[in-house]
């Protein structure tokens, strides 16, 4: 290995250390005075791939994107103070998504803390609600002369433990639960001093994975129930590209007793599964309800977005309902009856095999359903006048394949759900939270990492929320955006109850006449913009012929129609 300065603190040296051991080489850095060891530290490290962008919040959803994309941790280093609190929005919806992220912040010593001194908080435990692993480490002295005192020295020694148990334990717990955790690491000055030759050589404690089986009287009492059931239907929300083996989405395919029903999230395609789920059960009946109303619901992966399907699976519970995952199963329907906590292929390739397919018309019948509202879908969208309903019907015809399509909360998702999307694109969407706050900051981390041409789509309040996103020098020449600027919150005009007064305008739908053109100038994006559906079609065709630099569109739809089109739209399928 190159050889390459560190910093003179051990613990510095330990941490960047034991993150090269496990695998850590993505850190994304803020800069700060307090958080230097760190940085001479990773940023001297030659295996090391570091990042250097200001904003935390930011930061924090970058890192968040290429942890997203590799399925590994990614490490982010701030200073002391306030800009650890900024990390708070993205480690919130890590925790939900099971996305792993290694938090180092550099604090004062445990003496400096609440007694006046500059950039101080109580960074001790401040995650404590949604983190896996909070770990508090011990300060060291480094001094201008070697110590001599042997009960200085057993107090180093015996630091020097705690810290690389604690760093250990941390960055294990971030791999095997997959989620964020938090290393405080208080430095005493001087902060900048280096040194060539390491000092400390921790022990890296290997990471112990739980061992977790199906006990042979569930999994027969499952087959059982599975073979005599004729209505079971299989939820798929967020789901990462190709985690579930094409033979089971094939075997599930063939069984006419199995409806599947996925998310644009889940990135799993079939023909013969119902991929716009709000489309077939906007307008259902009672009795039609009931006639879905499944024996067994087997679900599969994240978080849902649909609030139709949750509604529906409240009140017409299945009789059991299964949900597999090695981690955690959410109790979403007040009727989970097991946790199955193996991966979806490893429960599949020991429970199928031992079922049968069951003759019912319960597939066959709800396919009959979804074909018509196919047809009903594009009948309306062939005389729907130039909305938001309108340009994602245009996006998702016109984007190319082998796409990675990164989406924003609140109205994008929502419009996306209505389309079908095409096997090639992979879909990616900050679910665990569902918040606007750092969309465009995620898609530009899993950009860069994966290589994937990426297109963001993004309504106006998260592109204008997260602006600072395009404050990096990281965005690929080959990354697109397109920005649909209705001008405001157009999902809250969608809701029952709502008035026109000055109030709703400024306090829920937050009117405006904010345009991306002035950012683009600054930070050399493309940019270009259409009001019409003549030139929306082209202008978007057009971004995918220009790899030269980052493209954006902003697409800017009529305010005050938009939220009739949608509602329309679902009252077509009465």
């Amino acid at each position: 290995m190159k050889k390459h300065l560190h910093s003179k603190i051990p613990l510095a040296q330990t941490i960047v250390t034991l993150c090269e051991a496990k695998g850590i080489h993505h850190i994304v850095i803020s800069p700060g005075s307090r958080n230097a060891p760190l940085t001479i530290g990773f940023s001297e490290h030659p295996e090391m791939n570091c990042y250097s962008i200001v904003d935390e919040r930011c930061a924090a959803f970058f890192a968040l994107g290429i942890a997203q994309q590799i399925q590994k941790p990614v490490a982010l280093v701030c200073t002391s103070g306030s800009a650890l609190l900024n990390y708070y929005p993205a480690i919130s919806e890590a925790f939900y998504s099971d996305i792993p992220l290694a938090i180092l912040s550099a604090d004062r010593p445990i003496e400096r803390i609440d007694i006046g001194d500059g950039q101080t908080i109580r960074q001790k435990n401040v995650f404590a609600n949604h983190i896996l692993y909070s770990a508090n480490l011990y300060s060291e002295v480094v001094a201008e002369k070697e110590i001599q005192d042997p009960k200085i020295l057993q107090k180093q020694r015996e630091a020097q433990k705690h810290n690389e148990r604690e760093i250990n334990l941390a960055l294990n717990a971030a791999i095997e639960k997959k989620g964020p955790v938090h290393i405080n690491v208080p430095f005493y000055e001087p902060l900048y001093y280096t040194i060539e030759n390491a000092t400390v050589f921790p022990k890296n404690i290997p990471i112990e994975y739980p061992q977790y089986h199906i006990s042979d009287d569930l999994l027969n009492e499952m087959i059982s129930d599975w073979n005599q059931a004729t209505r079971k239907m299989i939820l798929i929300g967020v789901n990462f590209p190709e985690k579930v083996a094409q033979q089971w989405i094939n075997h599930f395919a063939g069984d006419p007793s199995v409806l599947v029903l996925t998310e644009t999230t889940s990135n799993i395609y079939h023909t013969s599964h119902i991929n716009c789920i709000d489309q077939l059960i906007s307008a259902l009946t009672k009795e039609e309800f009931e006639n879905l109303q499944p024996d067994i619901l087997l679900t599969i992966g994240g978080m849902v977005v649909s609030k139709r399907i949750k509604a529906f699976l409240r009140a017409y519970q299945p009789k059991s309902h299964w949900h597999i995952d090695e981690k955690k199963a959410f109790d979403t329907y007040f009727c989970l009856t097991e946790h199955i906590r193996l991966s979806p292929n490893l429960f599949f390739s020991d429970f199928l095999p031992k079922t049968h397919h069951v003759e019912s018309i319960y597939k066959s019948t709800w396919i009959g359903v979804r074909d018509q509202r196919r047809i009903q879908h594009t009948a309306y969208l062939d005389q729907v006048s130039f909305t938001d309903l309108k340009v994602f019907e245009i996006i998702f015809n016109t984007i190319p394949d082998q796409q990675m399509i990164q989406l924003s909360n609140s109205s994008t998702i929502r419009y996306a759900q209505l389309f079908s999307l095409r096997p090639t694109h992979k879909v990616f969407c900050n679910r665990g939270t569902s918040g606007i706050d750092g969309s465009t900051s995620t898609a530009i981390g899993a950009a860069l990492v994966s290589k994937i041409p990426t297109t963001l789509i993004t309504g106006d309040l998260s592109f204008f929320y997260d602006s600072n996103a395009l404050w990096n020098m990281y965005i690929p020449s080959n990354f697109k955006i397109i920005l649909i600027n209705n001008g405001g919150g157009g999902i809250f005009r969608i809701l029952p109850g709502k008035d026109e007064s000055e109030n709703f305008g400024r306090y829920f739908e937050t009117k405006h006449n904010l345009t991306a053109k002035q950012l683009c100038e600054m930070y050399a994006i493309s940019y270009n913009s259409v009001n019409n559906l003549n030139e929306a079609v082209t202008q978007i065709q057009n971004i995918y012929n220009k790899e030269h630099t980052p493209q954006l569109l902003e697409i800017f739809t009529p305010r005050t129609e938009n939220d009739s089109a949608l509602i329309d739209y679902f009252k077509y399928f009465i």
